[in-house]
C-alpha cells in the first residue's frame, strides 16, 4: 500500500459531538484538525466499537444505509444523513487479506453505517464524499486476535487508504455521569499515561509493545477504564497494521475524561509529507489542549 494513514480515535458520546455539547469541544476541534493535515484519502476503512460478529465482517453494500445506534437524543438526531458512497471493491480486498492470514471473514450486504463511522465522519469529512467501508469486531474480544486482524491488513493492496479505528480509550459509562473526584481522575490519567507510553515510546522494541497491548488487562486500572474492551480493541488492529510507535498522540477531554487519539502518517517511500502550516501548527495545539483560547 502507498499513502496509508492510520488513525484512532476516541469518538464521543453517541451524535453528541453533532450537537454543540462543551463536553466535546475538544474533540470536534480535534477531528476537524486531523481531517486538514492529512491527505485527503480515496477511501476509509473505519473500524467501530459498535459492531460485532462472531467472524470478522465487512460492509459491502454500495449505498449503506444509516444505523441509529443509539437512545435518549433530539429527535434530530435520528433523521441524520451521511450518503458517502460504500467500496465494495475495497471490502473484497479486505476479505482476501484476511482469508490470505487464515482469519475467518465474511462479506455483509445489509449491514449500514453505525454512529462509529457516520458522528466523527460528518465532522472530518462533510462533504460525504469519500467511499468508506466498516469493518467490526470480532465478539470473543481478544486482543491477540485484533492484533492479527491488524497485521493481516498489511498485505491490502489499496493506495491512498485512510484506516480509522473508532472507540474511546476510556469507555466507564457510569463513570462518566459521576463525581468528578481526584481518585477517579487519577484512575484515568495512569491509564492514559500507560497507554500512551505503551503506542509512544521507542525504546519500546515492537515485541515489548505487542506484549503491552496483549496484555492490557494489566496496565494501571484497565478495568475501572474499561469494563468491557470494544471500545478499545479498535486500536489493537489499527496498532497491528501500523506495527510501529505512533507519529502523533493527543490527549483529549471528552466528558471530564482524559481520552487518547493516536496517528500513524504515511511512510511510503518517495511520498514527501506535507508540513504543517504555522495556523495549522496553532490548531492542532489548542485541539490537544496544549494552549488555551485566548
Amino acid at each position: 500500500m502507498h499513502n496509508l494513514n492510520i488513525a484512532f480515535i476516541s469518538h464521543g458520546g453517541g451524535p453528541m459531538p453533532l450537537l454543540n455539547d462543551p463536553g466535546h469541544a475538544q474533540l470536534v476541534a480535534y477531528l476537524k484538525s486531523l481531517a486538514d493535515r492529512l491527505e485527503k484519502p480515496s477511501a476509509i476503512l473505519l473500524i467501530s466499537a459498535h459492531w460485532e460478529e462472531a467472524v470478522a465482517t465487512i460492509t459491502a453494500s454500495m449505498k449503506p444505509k444509516m444505523i441509529y445506534d443509539y437512545v435518549g437524543f433530539p429527535p434530530e438526531t435520528y433523521q441524520l444523513q451521511y450518503p458517502c458512497p460504500g467500496e465494495p471493491t475495497l471490502a473484497v480486498k479486505v476479505q482476501q487479506a484476511l482469508k490470505q492470514a487464515k482469519i475467518p471473514v465474511k462479506l455483509d450486504h445489509q449491514r449500514g453505517y453505525d454512529h462509529g463511522l457516520y458522528v466523527p465522519l460528518m465532522l472530518m469529512y462533510p462533504e460525504a464524499d469519500i467511499p468508506s467501508i466498516q469493518l467490526s469486531l470480532v465478539n470473543n474480544l481478544d486482543a491477540n486476535q485484533h492484533l492479527a486482524i491488524g497485521k493481516a491488513l498489511q498485505s491490502l493492496d489499496y493506495d491512498n487508504l485512510l484506516v480509522i479505528g473508532s472507540g474511546f480509550s476510556f469507555h466507564n459509562m457510569r463513570e462518566f455521569f459521576s463525581a468528578n473526584t481526584q481518585d477517579n481522575r487519577k484512575k484515568n490519567h495512569e491509564f492514559e499515561h500507560w497507554l500512551r507510553t505503551s503506542l509512544t515510546d521507542k525504546k519500546l522494541s515492537e515485541t515489548e509493545r505487542h506484549e503491552r497491548m496483549v496484555n492490557w488487562v494489566k496496565a494501571p486500572y484497565a478495568r475501572y477504564c474499561h469494563p468491557r474492551e470494544e471500545h478499545l480493541l479498535p486500536l489493537h488492529i489499527c496498532y497491528g497494521l501500523a506495527d510501529r510507535a505512533s507519529d502523533e498522540h493527543a490527549n483529549i477531554t471528552i466528558l471530564n475524561k482524559q481520552s487518547s487519539a493516536f496517528v500513524w502518517r504515511n511512510q511510503s517511500p518517495g511520498r514527501i509529507e506535507r508540513k504543517e502550516t504555522p495556523i495549522e501548527i496553532i490548531k492542532r495545539r489548542y485541539a490537544n489542549g496544549e494552549i488555551d483560547k485566548e
